[in-house]
C-alpha cells in the first residue's frame, strides 16, 4: 500500500485545509465543558458543507456525492479532524439515506435526499427498544395496515438526538406471524410531528441530554413512507448497519485524541517529571498509537474496497469493535492523565481560581464526560460481542 500522498492529493489536501479555515468560524466551536451543543451548532458546519457540495462525500455522485477518490475522503477526514470540526451527523448523510438511494423509490430519492443533503432536516434513528438491543430482532413496536396508512404503537429507546429531529426512520414489525422473527419487519420513514409520538429525555450518568425514549402510540404514517417492500425491512437494517459500524472506527478523531493525550501528559507534571515520561504511562500510550495505526490501515482497505464498488461487509464489524475499543482506552487514559481535576462533581472555589466548569486548566473540563460518555461504545450499533461472532462466521468461517 502506497502511503505517499500525489501531488494533486497534496494539492486537494490544501484546498480543503483552507476552505476550512475559511470557512469554520469560532463560534461554531463548542466551548470546553460547555455541555450540549445546540441544533443550530450541530448543523452549522453541515449547511456550509451542503453549500459547497461537500456534505456527503460518500454518495454516489448521481445523488450528490463528491465523487472523491478513497484518499480525498481519507484526506477529508483528516482535516476535519485536526480542526475538532463538528461533522454531519450520521443519522440522515451515512444511514438513512444509503438505504433511500439504494432501495427506496425514485420519489422518496428526490423527496429525501436533497434535505438530508443540504442539512435541512434531521433525522434520528428508531431501532432499540427496552427489550431490543443485540437481539433487534426480538423487537415489539407494530404497524397494522390500515388503508393506506400504518398505524404504529410500541416504545423506542437509546434515541439520540431525538428532541431535535425533524424525521425518523424506524424498524416496526408487520408481519407478527412470520416464521422467523427477522422475516417480518419493515423499514418505514416517520415524520417526527405526527400527532401520537412523544420524546422523553433520558439524563445520561454525565448529565447530557443526548439520548431518549421514543413513544409511539396510533401514529398514522402513510404507506409510501414504507422503503422498499413489507416485511424486508431486516435486510435494509443490515444494510445501514454495515454502514453506521465503518463509521463509529472514528479513526481519525482518535488520533487527534491522541495528540491531545500527548500534550496533557506533557504538561502534567508527576514527581517533578512529565507524565508522558513515565514509563508505564508511556508504554500504554505507545501500545494505543500501534493499535490505531493497524486500524487506519484496515480503514483505507475497506475505503479502497468501497472505491471498486464493494459495499462494507463484515469488515465493518472489525473496525467497530477495534475503533471503539481505542475510544474507550483513549478516555480512560485521558481521564488518568488529568488526575483530580477529572472529579466530575468537583468545581473548586472561586478564590482557587475555579469557574463554572471546575478547578484546573481547560484541556480537563471534559475528561469525565468523555469517559462516562464513551462507555456507550461498545453497545450501540451493535454491541461488540455480537460483532465478534458475526467476524467469527463470515471472516474466519468457524
Amino acid at each position: 500500500m502506497n502511503l505517499e500522498f500525489s501531488p494533486e492529493e497534496i494539492a486537494f489536501r490544501d484546498e480543503v485545509r483552507t476552505f476550512i479555515e475559511e470557512n469554520y468560524p469560532d463560534h461554531m466551536r463548542p466551548k470546553p465543558g460547555q455541555g450540549d451543543l445546540t441544533r443550530e451548532q450541530y448543523l452549522a458546519w453541515h449547511k456550509v458543507l451542503g453549500e459547497k457540495g461537500w456534505s456527503t462525500p460518500a454518495w454516489p455522485v448521481e445523488y450528490g456525492g463528491t465523487g472523491w477518490t478513497s484518499t480525498q475522503r481519507y484526506i477529508w477526514s483528516e482535516e476535519n479532524a485536526r480542526v475538532d470540526a463538528i461533522p454531519p451527523l450520521p443519522f440522515g448523510v451515512a444511514m438513512v439515506a444509503p438505504v433511500i438511494y439504494t432501495f427506496g423509490s425514485q420519489e422518496q430519492k428526490d423527496r429525501y435526499l436533497p434535505k438530508i443533503r443540504s442539512g435541512e432536516e434531521w433525522w434520528c434513528q428508531g431501532y432499540s427498544e427496552p427489550g431490543a438491543g443485540s437481539d433487534l430482532a426480538s423487537l415489539k413496536t407494530t404497524a397494522v395496515r390500515d388503508g393506506d396508512h400504518y398505524i404504529l404503537n410500541g416504545q423506542k429507546t437509546w434515541t439520540t438526538l431525538a428532541q431535535h429531529a425533524d424525521w425518523g426512520f424506524f424498524l416496526c414489525r408487520t408481519d407478527p406471524d412470520a416464521k422467523k422473527p427477522q422475516e417480518g419487519i419493515s423499514f418505514i420513514l416517520v415524520d417526527m410531528t405526527t400527532p401520537g409520538i412523544e420524546v422523553r429525555p433520558i439524563i445520561t450518568i454525565d448529565g447530557g441530554h443526548e439520548v431518549n425514549e421514543v413513544w409511539l402510540t396510533d401514529v398514522r404514517v402513510p404507506v409510501e413512507n414504507r422503503v422498499g417492500e413489507e416485511n424486508m425491512g431486516w435486510t435494509y437494517a443490515k444494510f445501514l448497519l454495515a454502514h453506521e459500524r465503518s463509521g463509529i472506527a472514528g479513526v481519525a478523531r482518535s488520533k487527534r485524541g491522541i495528540e491531545k493525550l500527548r500534550a496533557i501528559a506533557s504538561t502534567e507534571i508527576i514527581d517533578g517529571e512529565p507524565l508522558l515520561e513515565d514509563r508505564s504511562f508511556a508504554s500504554k500510550v505507545s501500545q494505543l498509537e500501534i493499535d490505531l495505526s493497524a486500524l487506519e490501515f484496515t480503514e483505507l482497505r475497506t475505503l479502497a474496497g468501497e472505491a471498486q464498488g464493494k459495499g462494507p461487509g463484515p469488515e465493518s464489524s472489525i473496525l467497530k469493535v477495534k475503533g471503539t475499543e481505542i475510544q474507550q482506552r483513549l478516555t480512560e487514559l485521558t481521564l488518568e492523565a488529568v488526575g483530580h481535576y477529572s472529579h466530575p462533581y468537583f468545581r473548586g472555589f472561586p478564590e482557587d481560581g475555579a469557574n463554572e466548569f471546575g478547578i484546573g486548566p481547560e484541556y480537563s473540563f471534559g475528561a469525565a464526560p468523555s469517559y462516562f460518555n464513551m462507555r456507550k461504545t461498545s453497545i450501540y450499533g451493535g454491541s461488540n460481542e455480537i460483532q465478534r461472532n458475526i467476524i467469527t462466521k463470515m471472516i474466519l468461517g468457524l
